[in-house]
């Protein structure tokens, strides 16, 4: 009688990882464990379910388009990618220290790929990812301005451990939109970190952001302080295609 209050109040209290492990103690018949020790079991298992899902919120509120990992990273294939490099940037510990990240190339290299997959681990890690592409972003800018949300999506922006850019440059920016960029990272600068994704080199901005000055503002808040990756060779899906056909 007593057990089974014991699991209506945990269930109540929403103490599932608790219950589970002190249901699968009760099935094993493990009698040689003492109060503490059967205590510390039950509090990790519950500790460990709370991570758990609060992995897969992170995860889920990121948005990646798709799933990668750091474990999946193709070295194989040449393409400029150092693998030294990435394994210190899996540390997490630039996204630590604030630092940014600028991923460059061509198309089919790998420059959505390799940004969710360290963002997947920077979600294990324990930080809030976000992941956008440019013309998503700019869109998402434009529809808080009508509603009033604005203000409060650029703090959820500013907030974010890592956000996450891709594909920068894909079309010219009007003004509202270059200023709107500028407004985040200076929200960023030095307090969160950043992934821009470009087929262009940073000193090519200026012709796609459109105002000298603006240009110059977005280029000192993100390269500064940034890691860069150049990737170059060919086409990633396109040597895959060539050898299916």
């Amino acid at each position: 009688m007593i057990v089974a209050q014991t699991k209506e109040k945990l269930s109540a209290m929403k103490l599932s990882g608790m219950l589970g492990a002190f249901e699968q103690w009760q099935e094993r018949g493990d009698r040689q464990l003492g109060p503490a020790d059967l205590l510390g079991l039950l509090v990790d298992a519950e500790w460990t379910a709370r991570e758990n899902r609060r992995r897969t919120q992170r995860l889920r509120e990121a948005r990646f388009p798709v799933a990668a990992t750091v474990e999946e990273i193709d070295f194989g294939h040449p393409r400029n990618l150092r693998k030294s490099q990435i394994l210190d940037l899996i540390s997490c510990e630039w996204i630590r220290l604030h630092q940014n990240l600028i991923i460059t190339g061509a198309t089919g290299l790998g420059k959505t790929y390799l940004p969710c997959a360290l963002g997947e681990k920077a979600c294990r890690d324990g930080f809030r990812v976000l992941y956008t592409r440019t013309p998503r972003l700019f869109g998402e800018l434009y529809q808080a301005k009508a509603d009033g949300t604005f203000a409060r999506l650029l703090q959820r922006l500013a907030k974010t451990d890592l956000l996450i850019i891709d594909d920068l440059g894909c079309a010219p920016m009007e003004g509202v939109e270059r200023h709107d960029l500028r407004e985040i990272l200076e929200d960023r600068y030095a307090t969160r970190s950043t992934i821009i994704t470009s087929q262009f080199d940073p000193k090519k901005w200026h012709s796609f952001i459109g105002d000298d000055t603006v240009a110059d503002a977005v280029c000192d808040r993100l390269t500064h302080n940034a890691h860069r990756i150049t990737l170059q060779g060919e086409s990633i899906r396109k040597m895959r295609g060539m050898k299916t056909r």
